[in-house]
């Protein structure tokens, strides 16, 4: 059996992008970035400084998890970017694919804010980043299917202790 497909998720500044690129790259897997299926609506509100709600959420995340469920249904190894902060919005994307699997890109706020305050034409202000850590809750291990890896290692040390964890279900 391959191993499952993988959502890199975290707050905005996590490395999400740069990692999941890397390891897709590594794995020749499909890599597809959630910020691509929100609605102009959303990257208007995120852009004028205005955290998204459930409710603005509800639609993105129904697209992912159908994206999920076709790309598995092909058989399609892939590789997702998405911030999938709250259990409920990963229980969403489960729909599309049950064996999903997540990893946790976590770090200090003062690292996440020096990476942000760095990070030049993203639709994400760096002010938003305080809601983003208010709203996440962390993937707990004993109940989902998850690992946590820090920020503070290089993209390399992160793709290799992911690989390494993937094995397992190899």
């Amino acid at each position: 059996m391959a191993h499952p497909n993988l959502v890199f998720m975290g707050v905005s500044g996590c490395g999400k992008s740069t990692v999941a690129e890397m390891y897709a790259q590594r794995t020749s897997a499909t890599l597809i970035e959630a910020d691509g299926f929100h609605p102009p609506e959303n990257i208007a509100k995120m852009s004028a400084g205005i955290p998204l709600n459930d409710a603005d959420r509800a639609g993105w995340l129904a697209a992912m998890s159908a994206r999920l469920a076709e790309g598995k249904a092909r058989g399609e190894v892939m590789v997702v970017t998405c911030s999938a902060l709250k259990k409920v919005y990963r229980d969403c994307l489960r729909e599309g694919d049950p064996d999903l699997f997540f990893v946790l890109l976590d770090g200090s706020q003062e690292l996440l804010q020096a990476r942000l305050d760095a990070r030049k034409g993203h639709f994400m202000p760096p002010g938003l980043l305080g809601s983003q850590l208010a709203t996440l809750e962390r993937p707990n291990l004993a109940t989902e299917k998850c690992l946590h890896v820090s920020i503070g290692l290089s993209p390399e040390q992160i793709c290799g202790t992911v690989g390494l964890a993937m094995r397992r279900f190899a």
